[in-house]
């Protein structure tokens, strides 16, 4: 008689169909499982005012994180856009902000070379 080992993944107290041979394969599973629902809260949470049902949510979302490495490498070039203060709005144009001015990089004094001229 010989003794399987199986792994199986449960979410919200339902067995998924998905079985595992390998208890890393059954925590990679999940983990992507994890980022899918990460996804399509993301999704949901977005105004984008398009009429798309949870099904097709959730089979993007779990494309998504299936190709997780793509989809990273992918992104990995695009910074964040950050929303204009209301500060930049007020400010008139041609005026000189004082906080947006950058320092020139200069050297800075070396004590020693200090010391010396003081002698």
């Amino acid at each position: 008689m010989a003794v399987i080992t199986r792994y199986i993944v449960i979410r919200d107290g339902v067995e998924l169909d998905q079985v595992f041979t390998e208890k890393k394969e059954a925590e990679a599973f999940d983990k992507m499982l994890d980022a899918a629902q990460q996804l399509a809260a993301l999704i949901n949470q977005a105004d984008l005012k398009l009429d798309i049902d949870s099904k097709t949510i959730d089979a993007i979302s779990v494309h998504l994180a299936k190709n997780a490495p793509t989809v990273t490498s992918i992104l990995k070039s695009v910074k964040p856009i950050k929303p204009a203060s209301k500060e930049a709005e007020k400010e008139i144009p041609g005026e000189a902000n004082p906080e947006a001015q950058v320092k020139k990089k200069g050297r800075r004094p070396n004590p020693k070379d200090q010391s010396k001229a003081n002698s």
